[in-house]
C-alpha cells in the first residue's frame, strides 16, 4: 500500500522503475525536447548580451552623429578661439591665449551687437508670446474648421527665411512699400526702415514675430487642451467670466510652458542670423550702414568669413554659448521655484 502512495506522488521515478525498460530510455524520454546543455548555454549568453547591448546599438547613431557634427566643432572652435587664425592662411596658427575674449570686451562693435541683440530679441518676443498666447485661447473654443485655422497658424514657421525676409523687405521698401503708404495715408511721414535705428530692429522684429507666432500658439493650444475641464466649470458656478477664466485657470496653469517658450525664443534671438542679414542686402553682415542692427550672429559671420578672421569669430561664437549656459541656469533656478510654489 505504502508502494503504490510513492508511485502516484512519483510517478517519474516509477516509470524509470518499470520493468522491461531498457537502460537510459526513461532519461532519454525526460530529457527529449530540452537542448543540450552547451547550447542552452549559448543562447543565455547571447540573449544577456542582446538585451544589454541592443539600447546602446539603438542610441549609437543619434551619439555618432552628434559628435562629428556638433561636439568635435565645438570643441574645435574652442581651440581655435585661443589662437590666431585667418581664414586666408588656416595652416599657420599662432598661440593668443585669452587675447581674442579681451579684444571683445574692449570692442564697441562686440557690445553694440550685444544690445542690439537683447533689443531686437525684447521687441520680438514679447508680442510674439502674447500674440500667441491670445490666438491659442480663441483657437481653444469650439470654432467652425478650427483644423484650417491650426494649419494657418503653421504656414508662416514652413515658410523660408529667405521668402519672409524678401516679402517684408518689399513691404518696408523707402519707395513704395506698403507700410510708407498706409504711414502716409494716415498723415505721418515715410520711415526709412533700414538706415534707422528703432525702425530697421522693429523691420527685423516684424519678420520673426509673424514667423514664429503661430508655433507658438500650438504650443499654448496643446497645454491649453491638457488642463482639466473640471477647473473651468467650478469657476463658471463660482460666477467667473471667460476672462476671469483665463486670467485665474488659465495663466497659472500654463507657467511651465509659458516659461518653456520664453527660454526658447531667448535662445532663438541669441541665435537670430537670417533675418537682419537678408533684410540688410549689400550691408547685411554689417547690421546696417551703422551696425544699427547687427546682432551677435551677424557679428561672428562678419568677423570670420568677410574679415577672415577666424580666432575672433570663434570667441564670439564661444561667448553666444556663454550666454546660452547663463539663460538655461536662469531657466533651471525659475523651475525650480515654480514647482515649490506649485
Amino acid at each position: 500500500m505504502s508502494s503504490s502512495k510513492q508511485a502516484l506522488a512519483h510517478p517519474a521515478s516509477s516509470a524509470e522503475a518499470a520493468p522491461g525498460t531498457p537502460p537510459g530510455a526513461a532519461r532519454g524520454a525526460q530529457g527529449r525536447g530540452t537542448p543540450p546543455p552547451a547550447a542552452d548555454s549559448w543562447r543565455s549568453r547571447l540573449y544577456r548580451w542582446d538585451m544589454k547591448a541592443s539600447p546602446y546599438a539603438f542610441i549609437a547613431p543619434f551619439f555618432i552623429i552628434f559628435g562629428a557634427f556638433s561636439l568635435i566643432p565645438l570643441l574645435y572652435t574652442a581651440w581655435y578661439s585661443l589662437h590666431n587664425v585667418q581664414l586666408s592662411s588656416l595652416d599657420t596658427q599662432t598661440w593668443a591665449g585669452l587675447d581674442n575674449y579681451k579684444n571683445l570686451l574692449s570692442s564697441d562693435f562686440f557690445w553694440n551687437a550685444l544690445k542690439n541683440t537683447f533689443t531686437i530679441g525684447v521687441i520680438s518676443t514679447v508680442p510674439q508670446l502674447l500674440a500667441a498666447l491670445g490666438l491659442a485661447h480663441l483657437l481653444n473654443y469650439k470654432l467652425r474648421g478650427s483644423t484650417i485655422w491650426r494649419v494657418v497658424m503653421l504656414t508662416p514657421y514652413a515658410t523660408s527665411v529667405a521668402a519672409a525676409t524678401l516679402v517684408f523687405t518689399l513691404l518696408y521698401s523707402w519707395d513704395g512699400g506698403m507700410i510708407n503708404w498706409f504711414l502716409h495715408f494716415v498723415g505721418i511721414g515715410p520711415v526709412n526702415w533700414r538706415e534707422s535705428d528703432w525702425g530697421s530692429q522693429f523691420a527685423v522684429s516684424s519678420i520673426v514675430i509673424w514667423r514664429w507666432t503661430g508655433y507658438n500658439a500650438l504650443i499654448y493650444l496643446a497645454a491649453m487642451q491638457a488642463i482639466p475641464i473640471d477647473l473651468y466649470e467650478s469657476a463658471a458656478l463660482d460666477g467667473a467670466n471667460r476672462w476671469q477664466q483665463f486670467r485665474h485657470v488659465t495663466i497659472p496653469q500654463l507657467r511651465p510652458t509659458i516659461l518653456f517658450t520664453v527660454v526658447v525664443s531667448t535662445i532663438g534671438a541669441t541665435q537670430l542670423f537670417g533675418e537682419p542679414l537678408l533684410f540688410g542686402g549689400v550691408s547685411g553682415s554689417k547690421g546696417g550702414s551703422e551696425h544699427q542692427y547687427q546682432t551677435l550672429g551677424l557679428y561672428m559671420y562678419d568677423q570670420g568669413w568677410i574679415i577672415g578672421n577666424l580666432g575672433k569669430a570663434s570667441a564670439i561664437a564661444w561667448s553666444m554659448f556663454l550666454i546660452l549656459l547663463i539663460v538655461a541656469v536662469i531657466n533651471m533656478l525659475f523651475t525650480r521655484r515654480l514647482r515649490k510654489s506649485l
